[in-house]
Parts: C-alpha cells; sequence; structure tokens
C-alpha cells in the first residue's frame, strides 16, 4: 500500500505544472503598434512601469523633450514622458495568474485608470485599462523586447 501510495505522489509531482512566477511580468514591452516600450519593474510587493521609449508622428522635437502636456495637475506639466512612470501598485493575484489593482496613466489625455494585466499562452502582455468593469476598459497588447 505504501508504495502505491508513493507511485501516486511522485507522479503527481511529476504532471504537476510549475508554480507561476509573479517576475514574469518584469522586463521591457513593446506596444503592438510598436510606438511605445515601457519598462515593468519590481518595486516592493507591487509592480510599476515607466516610458523608456516611444514614437511620435510629430518630429518636431527629440523624444526626450516630451513633456506630461495633458496633464490635470499644471504642476506635472513639465515633467518628460521618457522615464515618466504610467503604471503603479499592481498587486500579483496567483488564483487567477494575473496582476490586478494597478492605476495606469495615459499621457495623451492625463487620465488615470484602473488596470490589470495577464499574460496570454502566447506569451503577450495584455494591460487592460478601465474605469470600474474590466468588460467597458481598454486592452492593450505588449510584446517582450528584454526580460528582467
Amino acid at each position: 500500500m505504501f508504495k502505491l501510495l508513493m507511485i501516486f505522489f511522485f507522479a503527481g509531482v511529476l504532471v504537476t505544472p510549475p508554480p507561476p512566477n509573479p517576475d514574469l511580468l518584469c522586463g521591457k514591452w513593446m506596444s503592438s503598434e510598436k510606438n511605445l516600450v515601457v519598462q515593468v519593474y519590481k518595486d516592493g510587493d507591487v509592480f510599476k512601469a515607466k516610458i523608456v521609449w516611444f514614437k511620435n508622428i510629430d518630429n518636431s522635437k527629440p523624444m526626450d523633450e516630451w513633456t506630461d502636456k495633458h496633464n490635470p495637475d499644471p504642476a506635472l506639466r513639465d515633467r518628460k514622458l521618457i522615464g515618466m512612470s504610467i503604471l503603479k501598485d499592481m498587486d500579483y493575484e496567483p488564483k487567477s495568474n494575473s496582476w490586478e489593482n494597478g492605476k495606469i496613466y495615459d499621457a495623451k489625455n492625463g487620465r488615470e485608470w484602473d488596470a490589470s494585466a495577464r499574460i496570454d499562452k502566447n506569451g503577450e502582455l495584455k494591460v487592460t485599462g478601465y474605469w470600474h468593469f474590466k468588460f467597458i476598459g481598454r486592452t492593450m497588447t505588449f510584446t517582450r523586447v528584454i526580460r528582467d
């Protein structure tokens, strides 16, 4: 009987998938439109992201001179887009293998939204910005550029 139990135990161990890795979110990700690269990093127990590169159709000035001109707070309108934090307070939910409860900032209109993220079976990062309800939110797709 003991041998039979050991066989079932080891068989279960061998077929059990590895536990999810919350740090899989970390790294540099490029938007599907190929106009934005963000770096996701861990800060304590939460995940954050900042802009590290973007492509603008207006070439009137270098990328590092663009500022957060649409921010509702006039005191923040002069901060540079490069290096600016756009995602904060995202935490990992092991039951759903997703990152939840974050806030994402949209510099195009100066608005902040609730945010969640997941990595699909193809390895693409799906980030959803929403207001109260995910099903009416907008999802952006990113592909990994560099893994941290």
